[in-house]
């Protein structure tokens, strides 16, 4: 799709793993580039090179500073892998907040689930210890800091494995294998900005 066709200000991309959140390639690593043509449009926010998932793009000063600036809070959800069983008390500590080394984070929405049958092989694999099992978690926050997710999962002893992030504000992953994307509906981003107030 051309960039004269597109008719929302917003785009929702699948970022596979080890791709860097920007056009501009670098030092021989994936780029959003490989991935779309939309000129003008920048990601609203970051992902990490090792993260996977949704990532928004936008065209928009105003709705990026919706999505992105950490004076809205907009809430974010993400499926984490974690290495070993969480414990209640751990569980409590991300509910509670965290202490990390920039100051204490805002409680997250957590919960335990089950791997989801929808989700795609990461290539390459995440790294098994037979004698460790994996748990995974669903994890709300309404911050942005650098590497928060995982930072936060290691203060509370459950090391991060594999992170995918399944949404932000009203958006979701569903129905994008990694690496596609689409438009977001106009009406939705009408509805998110009026929101704002």
């Amino acid at each position: 799709m051309t960039a004269h066709r597109l008719r929302s200000p917003l785009l929702l991309f699948n970022k596979p793993f080890r791709v860097l959140t920007q056009f501009t390639p670098h030092a021989g690593k994936a780029s959003l580039r490989d991935f779309l043509h939309a000129p003008g449009f920048y990601p609203a926010g970051r992902l990490d090179y090792d993260s996977e998932g949704l990532l928004l793009l936008t065209d928009r000063a105003a709705l990026q500073t919706r999505l992105a600036d950490p004076r809205w809070k907009t809430a974010k959800t993400y499926l984490v892998q974690v290495e070993g069983t969480p414990a209640n008390a751990a569980l409590e500590q991300l509910r509670d907040g965290v202490a990390l080394n920039d100051g204490m984070t805002l409680p997250a929405q957590v919960s335990t689930i089950v791997e989801p049958d929808w989700l795609w092989t990461r290539d390459p694999p995440i790294r098994v210890r037979r004698a460790i099992p994996t748990s995974w978690l669903s994890l709300g926050i309404r911050e942005g800091r650098n590497r928060q997710v995982r930072r936060m999962t290691a203060a509370v002893g459950l090391p991060t494995l594999r992170l995918i992030r399944w949404s932000v504000g009203p958006w979701t992953l569903a129905g994008l294998a990694p690496g596609e994307w689409r438009e977001a509906d106009l009406a939705q981003v009408d509805d998110f900005m009026r929101s704002s107030g």
